[in-house]
């Protein structure tokens, strides 16, 4: 009944009945992983994320392949502050599971923001491998390539997009490839 309630209060965004009734479940059930992943989020969503990470982290004890969780966890530790640990994380997601293209496009959005750019553009070139198909990766790709300085290499890629999207909807791109 208390994780319906919960599950309610989330979706209404009363984080703080949420962690509430989350905090209940916990009490009864301390390894209860609805009510830890859950809750770490209503916490962040509270701007308590020393909280949320120490129930990310309780999580990832009992559930340590747990790709959400750990994503998560590398999202507080970066809101944090804690660039090394956020990094850690996502490295550590990338390694659990080397055939995704989400881990590797976490780990290069990351890169992007700590101006680590050969970095950031091996993984959303990986990520591409993965995901030939995704436009939004592509588009990443082509704005590490474009700030770089790589611009016949991101016009190439821009060619690809444009045959599924148009030219026209590329238009701001092609433009800072010129």
């Amino acid at each position: 009944m208390h994780l319906r309630k919960a599950a309610v209060n989330l979706e209404l965004e009363q984080w703080s009945y949420a962690v509430e009734e989350y905090t209940l479940i916990l009490r009864k059930e301390p390894t209860n992983l609805a009510a830890l992943f859950f809750r770490a989020y209503a916490n962040e969503q509270l701007r308590r994320l020393d909280l949320s990470r120490n129930d990310y982290e309780a999580f990832l004890k009992i559930a340590p392949f747990h790709f959400e969780a750990r994503l998560a966890l590398a999202l507080v530790n970066e809101k944090m502050g804690r660039k090394t640990e956020a990094f850690d994380q996502l490295n550590q997601l990338v390694e659990m599971f080397p055939d995704s293209a989400n881990a590797y496009a976490a780990r290069a959005d990351y890169e992007h923001s700590q101006q680590m750019m050969a970095t950031a553009e091996l993984d959303w070139k990986e990520a591409l491998r993965l995901q030939p198909d995704n436009t939004s990766f592509a588009l990443s790709l082509v704005e590490i390539l474009i700030g770089e300085g790589k611009k016949q290499e991101a016009r190439r890629h821009l060619d690809r997009i444009a045959t599924k999207t148009g030219r026209a909807a590329l238009r701001e791109w092609y433009d800072k490839t010129e």
